[in-house]
């Protein structure tokens, strides 16, 4: 069992938002289940940051 992630409890309530995950869930996913769910968010994000560059 690995433990539980050293993040800030403000970070893990902002991932918890972002990624649609309870917090509870998200201190016990194992790294690289998360790096895999911030590499999809940040895709996903990545069009919208761009067409937001294009306007200004």
């Amino acid at each position: 069992m690995s433990k539980p992630l050293q993040i800030s409890a403000d970070t893990a309530v902002k991932l918890s938002e972002q990624l649609g995950v309870p917090i509870e869930h998200l201190m016990h996913m194992p790294r690289h289940l998360l790096l895999q769910r911030l590499a999809e968010l940040a895709k996903s994000d990545a069009p919208a940051v761009a067409e937001s560059d294009k306007q200004s």
